[in-house]
């Protein structure tokens, strides 16, 4: 009687089962389905390839074939589909081996650069170019088996000398041999994608090149056995994201830490995707139960929808039931709504602070002070450190403030901030900063009391938080998380990338008691936008200086990415009329399609206004992206850079980008009264900008009228006439 075998596969042989059709998808799950009940099935025909006993192929159907490495006894990997022509023309172009760097097992596929379709079709040119230097000449084997270059592929990688013939040869080079040489041909100096590329998918022990059952068993090895998750790779319901990380993002994910850690990454890199995987990892860690141990959150409202989500596609009801998904304003709120101590008040916005704080002013004829410095000086510094006495504000340090405050000064103030609470009291509202405080201190309070008490029994309200976009929580927010978990292995998570920093929160993590120093990693590799996009919007980043969340410096240096596609538009007009003109015109370039994959992004509710005026009036259903995300997801979405953090499109269309709202005029006002506020202003337009132009995945344009902001330097201004 036959028994059944292991079929694991492959990450990168789903690239093959996506270009099929929808009755061969059909036929790959039909065979594996049969094949891990008995591979001895004559129909499947499973015969070595090449007189080798370890690579094999089976048969899928009249015209496909599985190829399939025989790890140990009746333990198989499926590596790839293909053509029964491709597989049975060559027998030789196929080689595998375990890498002796990361320790995983790598099917090559070594069909000659130049033997694709085109190069067969499209005859060479009568005049030939002069020969051009080999791209990888300045590295010898030894440095490039080192970073974990494929070997097999050593001859043919020095024979390249364009872009063309890279991109045709890592089409189907092993993950980290892609990784390594796009690092190179950018680039990128030796040592650091040795520190950036290699070292993090380096395996912790020795690697035995003819042990390839320890080989399977190594993250390296992408693989997923499970009969539910090998039927999400080829449903069309499931992303390829729900299944399979990039190794370096899966070390990420199981890795245990001794406290607090950071993954940090420019946009597209995948930390969201990491900070689910994540949670999904902590979870199979739980005992059995029906409470919520584990903490998702995040800033944005819609984000966190999203979150629950794809963390329901990910795992299903059954791990969406283990964890408390909530944005932070939420959570906090719910803390409050528990203890009663927010009373029947109502919350308001926190961009209507400064419009309460001129209203208060004006009434008590209070005329010392800027409104706008009092909502800055109440929300970061004495609701976002929680301090409760003026003693405390007296002592407490005010980073990214800009001027000093004598203590006099700090007096005044304070009195005011108490009149302006009790104000606000009698009105029955209070801002969302108020009520994170509030949150803080109950946690902080509960905390403390649980651990004072002589034989008290603290439980915290949770055993793990992932935290998404952490660069926008307060120190208010964060005080609340602090306190909501004990602190110990595993206990935070968070992803965030302070050049997409779109609100005023600047924290040093470490003075809140969230130590992140030697568990903090970044991501490098984009997986959402083209190279051409990606080298444009790292321009508008050019001078800045931004924080890593623990007073040091972060930059976006070995940011790139794997796709290609057409160079961004840049385009200027005289006036806005004449600007949404050429909105028009490129979205009749495009098709005009209606179907959700093109956007249109401005710095104002009022410009966007216009431009949803100006596509009705042409016929085409214009979408508002309000807080909660598009209003529906066909036709053509249109909102101002604060609602496309978290959104992705096909293509996109960045207007008015104009010297006076990129960035807002009205910042100009404290370049010479308050420099350190207006960087600090200007810096975060210029992330809005940033987060904006890289949205979109296949196609950019960007218009302007009058002046072009100073943010679009003037290689990307000088692009409109060439």
């Amino acid at each position: 009687m036959n028994t059944g075998a292991t079929l694991r596969m492959l990450d990168r042989a789903d690239k093959e089962v996506m270009k099929l059709t929808r009755a061969d998808i059909g036929a790959v799950y039909e065979f594996m389905h049969k094949f891990r009940h008995n591979p001895e099935n004559p129909g499947l025909n499973l015969k070595a390839l090449n007189g080798d006993s370890r690579l094999m192929s089976a048969r899928v159907s009249k015209d496909y074939r599985a190829l399939l490495l025989h790890i140990a006894d009746r333990d198989y990997l499926l590596v790839a589909v293909k053509h029964r022509g491709e597989v049975y023309d060559d027998l030789s172009r196929y080689a595998y081996r375990i890498n002796r760097v990361t320790g995983g097992i790598e099917v090559v596929d070594l069909a000659p650069v130049g033997d694709s379709i085109v190069s067969r079709v499209v005859p060479p040119p009568a005049d030939p170019e002069p020969a051009q230097k080999p791209l990888f000449d300045a590295y010898t084997d030894a440095q490039l088996l080192e970073l974990g270059v494929s070997e097999p592929l050593l001859p043919q990688i020095r024979e390249l000398t364009t872009e063309a013939e890279l991109l045709e040869l890592l089409d189907r080079a092993p993950q980290l041999t892609t990784d390594v040489l796009f690092a190179l041909f950018d680039g990128t100096p030796y040592d650091e994608v040795l520190q950036q590329v290699t070292d993090p998918v380096r395996a912790d022990e020795p690697v035995d090149p003819e042990d390839f059952e320890a080989a399977v068993q190594r993250p390296a090895t992408q693989v997923t056995s499970d009969d539910e998750a090998l039927q999400a790779i080829i449903g069309e319901a499931f992303e390829r994201w729900q299944i399979f990380l990039h190794p370096t993002q899966r070390k990420l994910v199981e890795k245990k830490y001794n406290g607090p850690a950071r993954v940090g990454g420019g946009p597209g890199t995948g930390k969201t995707i990491v900070a689910l995987h994540r949670v999904a990892h902590l979870a199979r860690q739980l005992p059995p139960g029906t409470d919520k141990p584990i903490l998702l959150t995040t800033f944005n409202r819609n984000l966190a929808a999203d979150l629950r989500t794809r963390l329901l596609a990910l795992g299903g009801q059954e791990l969406v039931a283990r964890v408390d998904i909530v944005n932070i304003d939420r959570l906090a709120s719910r803390v409050v709504t528990e203890a009663k101590a927010g009373g029947s008040r109502r919350v308001v916005d926190d961009n209507r602070v400064s419009e309460l704080w001129s209203e208060f002013l004006l009434e008590t004829g209070e005329s010392g002070w800027d409104a706008e410095f009092l909502t800055a000086e109440w929300t970061q510094v004495i609701l976002g450190q929680v301090l409760n006495s003026r003693t405390d504000y007296f002592k407490a340090r005010r980073p990214n403030r800009g001027r000093s405050l004598t203590r006099i000064e700090r007096d005044q103030i304070w009195q005011l901030t108490e009149r302006f609470a009790t104000w606000l009291e009698g009105r029955s509202v209070w801002t969302w900063r108020q009520v994170a405080q509030r949150a803080a201190r109950l946690e902080m309070d509960r905390a403390a009391a649980s651990s004072e008490s002589s034989g008290g029994f603290y439980r915290p309200r949770y055993r793990h938080i992932v935290v998404d976009e952490a660069q926008d929580l307060s120190a208010a927010h964060w005080k609340m998380l602090r306190a909501m978990v004990i602190p110990g292995q595993d206990d935070m998570f968070l992803t965030g990338d302070t050049h997409q920093r779109i609100y005023d929160n600047h924290v040093t993590l470490s003075s809140l008691g969230i130590n992140i120093r030697g568990r903090s990693s970044r991501l490098t590799l984009s997986y959402r936008t083209t190279r051409q996009i990606l080298a444009d919007a790292l321009q508008i980043m050019t001078g800045e200086v931004y924080d890593d969340l623990d007073g040091g410096e972060e930059d976006l240096a070995g940011y790139r990415s794997l796709l290609r596609g057409g160079r961004p538009v840049f385009r200027g007009a005289a006036t806005w009329a004449q600007e949404r003109d050429l909105i028009a015109e490129q979205l009749w370039g495009w098709g005009n399609p209606t179907d959700g994959s093109v956007a249109i992004c401005v710095p104002t509710r009022e410009l966007a206004a216009d431009v949803i005026s100006r596509l009705e009036a042409d016929g085409l259903p214009a979408v508002e992206i309000g807080p909660d995300g598009p209003k529906q997801p066909d036709g053509i979405h249109v909102g101002t850079m604060h609602r496309f953090k978290g959104l992705e499109y096909q293509r996109m269309i960045i207007a008015a980008v104009s010297d006076g709202l990129v960035p807002r005029q009205m910042i100009s006002r404290y370049r010479d009264t308050d420099p350190k506020r207006y960087q600090r202003e200007r810096q975060r337009d210029r992330s809005l900008l940033f987060v904006a132009a890289t949205r979109p995945r296949d196609e950019l344009a960007v218009f302007w009228h009058g002046t072009p902001s100073p943010f679009l330097t003037a290689r990307l201004v000088q692009r409109q006439l060439t």
